[in-house]
């Protein structure tokens, strides 16, 4: 199955109102979140709540797949925390799992310290309401910037957590549509003292979320082509049946591709394989044509290594990201 169906599983769980993701190039994962891809699951409509370090119930639509997948880069400030196990970047991953008993669960950033994360299975958007709320331990919400980015290179400073302050409504920083993957938490620098210097992140997630379907080229495309295979109608249907579940909803069509050939020949190929899956959503499912919108990254947002057979694969996709209207 090409289309992960733990995420069309958590497609049907998503209320359709939904309410209260300038740096360096992404590289490969370092860290991603165990997942698994069960069946997809019959309708439900209703989110799942979390309760924070400070009692506070907070209600996610998306469950589980609102919050980070990958550590994408970590750098401790300075000082930093004492204790290796307060430096593991991956703990940041996924929905929060404080471990109180034996103080674990969370990375300390350190002072001036750095996380960037991605999204996988979902990207930030705008909703009504707050959009992101940060998971801190375990007195004190320290001042922490928060950036986002559509593609790990260009980014846009959101807000900032801190002064009792975990969530941030990003409506006023972004345009209309827009679906961020990247995340980037750093540390303000007001507590450089103590054991746990800087921030203490538990997790992060997108309480305004967009629905991100991805699906192989292999599955899509011949090597090296941008007319759909054949066999390739089965799964665009199943992301119309997606689409067709938001009345009104944006949709951006993103392609990928490999860094095999010259940069320039792979995007343009990233390009008109976006715009083949537009034509074909479009043409012969019947979503609106002016609320799609087509993007095409080349080589250049990897989700694994360009080195191995894997992880060429798993960069020649195109991502589809559904967007609720607010």
């Amino acid at each position: 199955m090409a289309v992960s169906g733990r995420v069309l599983a958590a497609l049907a769980a998503v209320p359709l109102l939904c309410g209260t993701a300038g740096g360096q190039a992404p590289s490969p994962p370092a860290s991603p979140r165990p997942s698994s891809a069960p069946a997809a699951a019959p309708p439900v409509r209703s989110g799942t709540s979390y309760t924070d370090y400070y009692g506070t119930r907070v209600t996610f639509p998306m469950g589980d797949i609102s919050f980070a997948d990958q550590v994408v880069a970590f750098t401790a400030g300075k000082p930093h925390a004492k204790g290796d196990k307060y430096s593991k970047p991956e703990n940041a991953l996924g929905a929060p799992n404080l471990d109180r008993k034996n103080d674990d669960g969370y990375v300390t950033l350190g002072c001036g310290g750095s996380i960037t994360l991605r999204f996988i299975d979902n990207a930030v958007v705008d909703v009504k309401g707050d959009d992101l709320f940060m998971f801190e331990v375990p007195t004190d919400i320290e001042p922490t910037d928060v950036e986002l980015s559509r593609d790990g290179k260009t980014w846009i400073l959101v807000g900032t957590f801190g002064g009792g302050t975990a969530s941030i409504d990003i409506a006023k920083k972004v345009k209309s549509g827009e679906a961020f993957a990247f995340l980037r938490l750093t540390d303000k620098k007001s507590t450089c003292y103590g054991g746990w210097p800087g921030a203490d992140v538990d997790a992060v997630g997108a309480i305004g979320s967009g629905i991100q379907l991805s699906l192989r080229s292999a599955v899509l495309f011949g090597t090296g082509k941008t007319a759909l295979r054949p066999e390739a109608e089965q799964e665009l249907h199943r992301v119309a049946e997606a689409i067709r579940a938001y009345a009104g909803a944006q949709v951006l069509v993103d392609g990928h591709t490999d860094a095999v050939g010259p940069k320039p020949i792979n995007l343009k190929l990233s390009q008109q394989r976006a715009w083949s899956v537009r034509q074909y959503l479009v043409d012969k499912e019947g979503i609106e044509a002016g609320k799609i919108q087509t993007r095409g990254f080349g080589p250049s947002v990897p989700l694994g290594p360009n080195d191995t057979p894997e992880g060429r694969e798993r960069n020649r996709r195109v991502e589809i990201v559904v967007i609720p209207p607010k």
